[in-house]
């Protein structure tokens, strides 16, 4: 009776420790709730506060910015095990602007799950630049392209990523202002190969918190975007000797760089 006794209590007790740990969700279980990824961005220990905001490069140039936007696309996500999950093309295309404060709030739906690691694309893949313009819309549609200056026309591409400000470093143009200008796209060409400044980030959501995904609630990952890393990453950018940079072989520097900028912060579960 007493070894039954016992065997009975451990039962129970190994029952009861397993119901107090936490569920976890495997990726791709067929409910889809919503993800958000906010692109908080900041320049060095700054926040970007556009055109009076000052900040000084590792050049020692004094500037501000006035123009922040850049495309993120092809987000996908990884579990524990491995498995991910890409959310569908046309429903992953994005404009973050620092002028537009609901655009760095990124959403996706994806299946419920706990979630390691988020990939996405900083510009828009070749193939969805040479689609046909009826499979172009929405924040890639290149009239309105045209309107927020993230279309080439001349170059049928779209910009990836533009910056704009002021610095004293920065040569006088005909009206007197100190202006630099960084407009960085380029997809590896159509019919022949060119500059492809197209960036795939990875990050490893473990040390700042996973996203738990559940539907009834939104997970939120909270993303840093250093702009500092422009100037200051693998390449050095001095405004004086490269106060406008946009379709030439300095702007995979440029690109390089910017590919540095995204750190996870934290996340809302």
């Amino acid at each position: 009776m007493n070894r039954i006794y016992i065997l009975l209590l451990t039962v129970v007790f190994l029952f009861s420790a397993c119901s107090r740990k936490e569920t976890v969700a495997p990726a791709g279980n067929g409910q889809l709730a919503t993800l958000s990824v906010q692109f908080d961005n900041i320049v060095g220990a700054k926040n970007l506060q556009l055109n009076t905001g000052v900040y000084v490069n590792a050049s020692g140039e004094t500037f501000r910015i006035s123009l922040l936007q850049y495309y993120i696309s092809n987000i996908s996500v990884q579990d524990a095990n491995g498995k991910a999950y890409t959310v569908p093309q046309d429903s992953s295309y994005f404009l973050v602007s620092e002028e537009n404060a609901a655009s760095q709030f990124v959403k996706v739906r994806v299946p419920e799950g706990d979630y390691q690691r988020l990939t996405f694309t900083l510009g828009v893949d070749s193939l969805r630049n040479t689609m046909d313009i009826s499979k172009r819309t929405g924040v890639l549609d290149p009239s309105t392209g045209m309107d927020n200056g993230m279309y080439w026309s001349w170059n049928s591409g779209y910009i990836f990523f533009k910056m704009e400000g002021t610095s004293d470093a920065a040569p006088a143009d005909p009206s007197g202002q100190h202006k630099f200008r960084y407009h960085i796209g380029g997809f590896g060409g159509y019919s022949a190969p060119t500059i492809n400044n197209i960036k795939t980030i990875t990050i490893d959501l473990r040390p700042a918190g996973v996203a738990k995904v559940r539907s009834g609630r939104e997970a939120n990952v909270h993303l840093l975007v250093d702009v500092m890393q422009v100037f200051n990453g693998r390449t050095k950018v001095s405004i004086a000797q490269n106060p406008t940079v946009m379709f030439s072989n300095f702007s995979t520097g440029i690109a390089d760089n910017y590919a540095e900028m995204f750190t996870h912060d934290h996340t809302e579960n």
